[in-house]
């Protein structure tokens, strides 16, 4: 992903603090945030709430804010929600620098069908990588096309993008193969009937 037009947004520096300014933020439309990092005093702004909502859905959301006229590449670390009505409260912005490598978690997606039969499970939902602030992918696919039961993949065994470096321990295991508990019982039971059949013929 890079930094293009659509990821730049205007902050507002606030001096104001305390619930009762972030409620009044909120019910303007805006969200309050945080920047910090890069050996620099934490500077508290506001953020415009529709745009930036949208914005945030991407996994590590890289934001190109303007800062009374100064830019600001910031990585979108932590996004804090009111757990029943889902409204963002505030968000922790991540000062980076262009070139600059930073350590995420990724989202994994499966890709492809194994064997016919089989179930694959994902037994992780990210990966952690260090890549370029401004190239974080959306997301790293795994490919289980044809893989029989009991093929598994670990981290170590997947594709990662170009300049990306695994962090997570190689031995992770992503996803495992299996057959559905459901179905092992269905192949006993026909099994079983096969074997009655077979008996109550002889008799």
């Amino acid at each position: 992903m890079s930094t293009e037009s659509d990821n730049k947004v205007h902050a507002e520096v606030r001096e104001s603090f305390g619930k009762g300014f972030a409620r009044r933020l909120r019910a303007a439309g805006k969200i309050p945030a945080v920047i910090y990092g890069h050996g620099t005093e934490p500077m508290h702004v506001a953020l415009p709430g529709h745009q930036v909502s949208l914005l945030i859905r991407r996994a590590n959301a890289v934001l190109e804010l303007d800062v009374d006229g100064k830019q600001q590449l910031t990585l979108v670390k932590d996004v804090q929600k009111d757990p029943v009505h889902q409204i963002i409260e505030h968000i922790d912005l991540l000062v980076v620098k262009k070139g600059e490598k930073v350590q995420v978690d990724i989202p994994l997606v499966l890709v492809g069908e194994s064997a016919p039969g089989t179930i694959a499970n994902l037994d992780a939902v990210s990966v952690s990588l260090e890549v370029e602030a401004t190239h974080i992918p959306q997301q790293v696919e795994v490919d289980v096309e044809g893989l029989e039961e009991g093929a598994h993949i670990t981290a170590a065994d997947l594709k990662l993008p170009q300049g990306a470096a695994l962090i997570a321990e190689p031995d992770m295991l992503v996803v495992a193969i299996s057959v559905p508990s459901s179905t092992l019982a269905a192949d006993d039971e026909g099994a079983e009937a096969g074997e009655s059949a077979a008996g109550e013929s002889a008799e």
